[in-house]
């Protein structure tokens, strides 16, 4: 499964969704992890309550699992479950990416708690969503 992280640094899990440059996203596997890519972002991020900014992220992250982040709005997070990904906030901006990645394979090799093992279950796609990706095509 991939694993995404708004981070600055490429250590920390230190950015705002919203705020976001760049998301380092990983595949994780009870075997370990390895990193795939980072996705960049351009324009003004700035909070400023426009919603259409953090359209590409939504899209550009769709088919993974989960995405650290220090902190997201509401909306967004919401627009994030509803697409089958769960927004999961860092303990702090100090916490760093390869330590969560080492606790996940770790968790994975042994009992899922259940908010894991429900960010595991396939996505299943519903009537809104298909409307919404045909119209976007």
């Amino acid at each position: 499964m991939k694993i995404a992280f708004t981070t600055s640094d490429h250590v920390h899990i230190n950015a705002h969704f919203g705020w976001a440059r760049e998301i380092d996203v990983y595949e994780i596997s009870d075997k370990g992890y390895e990193f795939l890519e980072t996705l960049k972002f351009e324009g003004d991020l700035k909070e400023d309550g426009n919603e259409d900014k953090i359209t590409p992220k939504l899209k550009a992250i769709e088919d993974c699992t989960i995405v650290y982040v220090t902190a997201i709005g509401g909306s967004a997070a919401a627009r994030l479950i509803k697409k089958g990904v769960t927004p999961v906030k860092a303990k702090s901006e100090e916490e760093e990416i390869n330590e969560v990645l080492t606790k996940l394979v770790q968790t994975l090799k042994g009992n899922p708690p259940p908010w894991l093992r429900k960010a595991l279950q396939p996505k299943t796609s519903n009537f809104a969503d298909d409307l919404e990706n045909e119209a976007a095509v």
